[in-house]
């Protein structure tokens, strides 16, 4: 037994991954008015990709409009003899079917994968509740005037127009933004990967304009038929219909798209790192900083070296039954095995990453080969003036060709190293 290296590796199945990459959806059913860019181009973040022409959108803005414009034409109508019970009902069934609408908008809008549309979405019902519960607490104090005898029948009215107007006018303002979402324009720097933009499932969960529809849902039973325009599907229109384009077609100046399918893929590649997939059983010895050896399929003649990033505290089952756990690592410029540079990798290529979970330069080490595993106990055949005898070790670092024997063992001692499989105790060697 002598001393030297030992070096320790956790073989990882891997592929590299972008900076980032986003999925670019149409938020409205229609057709490609105007195609800016080409399959492969590098866009810059703010650069315009391409227009949609949507006559539903539009016909949704118009819906809207139409009827914002008919809630505050009815609330300006005299009461006709409206009594304060009435008055009262009124409002209360306000309150009620404005949190329907509220609460279904908003369900609907935490669907939306695109986070840009999400969060616009999201602010602009935020704001409407704001707005109507301001309005409707005016209505209740102005009922109570009314009922003091200090406010008239029309003031009432008055009020309650101004409280149903926050629905006519939110559904306005989402109309508007569909409409301005047909001009597509990158938010990040990348290259451009043309999609279909028909069929298939939709990359941000919902049609967008569905929620005109639920916004204004409540509006039946406070402006009458004012809410009516606003009830149909907005996604009925599409000219795209359900059949599988294949992987093969891009979409193309004139191309008919789906509301809410996939139009092109931007990846920003400026930076190049691994995602790796670490067993349950070895996760434990990875830590961040711990250096890997990474080979790719595509370049088998290439070294490149990485290291550890970040691991996921959630492990994921594995197709083989197991757990896995996700770690990440740096990329960097690799080198092939005439020492020139390799191939820069694309993102998504396969490979595997040996992570050198433990590097011993100098320990008492022992090769690999004269370990027996019995049971829970790791053990060697020391031997003693000839003779074999069963001698339980504590291994460390485990390498490939050398194990690190961390007690059982002095340097020096003499141990079976081939064979070891064979002998028995007390055999005279």
């Amino acid at each position: 037994m002598t001393y030297g290296p030992v070096t320790q590796i956790v073989e990882a199945p891997a592929s590299v991954t972008p900076k980032s990459q986003i999925t670019v959806d149409a938020t409205a059913a229609g057709s490609v008015a105007q195609l800016m860019v080409a399959d492969g181009q590098h866009v810059t973040a703010g650069q315009t990709l391409l227009r949609i022409d949507s006559p539903d959108a539009q016909a949704q803005l118009t819906a809207a409009k139409a009827a914002d414009a008919q809630a505050a034409a009815q609330g300006k109508k005299s009461s006709g003899g409206t009594s304060v019970l009435d008055f009262s009902q009124s409002e209360e069934d306000a309150d009620a079917n404005a949190q329907k609408a509220f609460d279904a908008a908003q369900a609907t809008a935490e669907q939306i994968a695109d986070p840009a549309i999400k969060a616009s979405i999201l602010e602009q019902i935020s704001s409407a509740r704001t707005q109507y519960a301001t309005a409707s607490s005016d209505v209740r104090n102005t009922i109570a005037n009314f009922n003091n005898g200090v406010a008239s029948a029309s003031d009432v009215l008055g009020s309650l127009g101004d409280a149903q107007r926050t629905q006519t006018q939110a559904a306005v303002a989402i109309a508007q933004k569909t409409v301005d979402s047909l001009t597509i324009k990158a938010s990040i720097s990348g290259d451009v990967s043309l999609r279909s933009g028909v069929g298939g499932a939709s990359a941000s969960g919902v049609d967008v304009s569905s929620l005109l529809s639920q916004l204004s849902g409540s509006l039946g039973s406070l402006a009458g038929a004012a809410g009516g325009s606003l009830g149909s599907d907005a996604s009925g229109g599409s000219t795209g219909g359900s059949t599988d384009p294949g992987d093969d077609t891009v979409i193309t100046q004139g191309s008919p798209v789906d509301s809410g399918a996939p139009l092109l893929v931007i990846t920003d590649s400026s930076v190049l790192t691994l995602t790796a997939q670490v067993d349950e059983t070895s996760i434990l010895q990875v830590s961040p900083g711990i250096t890997a050896d990474v080979q790719l399929d595509a370049v088998p003649d290439g070294d490149y070296p990485g290291t550890v990033i970040s691991i996921d505290s959630q492990g994921q089952s594995s197709s083989r039954g197991g757990v896995t756990y996700r770690v990440r690592l740096s990329l960097g410029a690799g080198t092939l095995g005439d020492g020139s540079a390799a191939p820069v990798p694309r993102p998504g290529m396969s490979a595997v990453a040996d992570l050198q979970v433990a590097n011993k330069p100098h320990v008492l080490a022992v090769p690999s080969a004269a370990i027996v595993h019995d049971g829970n106990q790791d053990t060697v055949w020391l031997v003693t003036s000839g003779v074999a005898h069963r001698h339980v070790v504590r291994l460390g670092a485990q390498g490939d060709t050398a194990v690190e024997v961390a007690s059982g063992l002095n340097a020096g001692d003499v141990i079976v190293t081939s064979g070891a499989d064979k002998v028995h105790d007390g055999q005279k060697l």
